[in-house]
């Protein structure tokens, strides 16, 4: 168990809540323009990687000098559209992806630090059960509920 205090902050609240708002804004602003997936559609839809970029990138610009191989029922002025709305949005991903990953990060690192500490607590209650010290078993019954379910794994021998 980590007992180091790497985290060690308060966010003002003014700050959390200016930041909500913000969030709020972006969500207010995009959401007309946003599409939200069902899960078989996710599974379904046909998806573009890093890799894929460069050979829709080129593929692109060729539809544009060389029209003369697009499919008659291709319509390039949608397909221009798409290829455009991926490119404005792959910035917000990347800057909402790192954003999202520090607030989770930060967040996990708090959850971390505040669970090593109620186990440490839960330790010392524990002992002081033992120790017959009065209110610890009040206290140790209600904390122990957490545990309740795992209770001990009964090995196997292969002998």
């Amino acid at each position: 168990m980590n007992t180091k205090n790497a985290l060690s902050i308060r966010i003002p609240e003014q700050d959390l809540q200016a930041a909500k708002e913000a969030l709020s804004l972006c969500r207010t602003i995009l959401a007309s323009y946003l599409q939200a997936l069902s899960p078989s559609q996710r599974q379904t839809i046909l998806k573009m990687s890093d890799k894929s970029r460069p050979f829709v990138a080129k593929a692109m610009d060729y539809l544009i000098s060389d029209p003369k191989f697009v499919p008659p029922f291709m319509d390039l002025e949608e397909i221009h559209k798409d290829w455009m709305t991926l490119q404005e949005l792959l910035p917000l991903i990347r800057e909402m992806g790192q954003f999202y990953s520090n607030l989770n990060d930060t967040a996990m690192l708090a959850g971390s630090e505040s669970y090593a500490a109620a186990l440490s607590y839960y330790s010392s209650v524990k002992q002081a059960v033992k120790m017959n010290i009065p209110d610890a078993k009040v206290i140790y019954d209600d904390l122990s509920q957490r545990f309740e379910a795992q209770g001990r794994r009964k090995r196997t021998s292969d002998a």
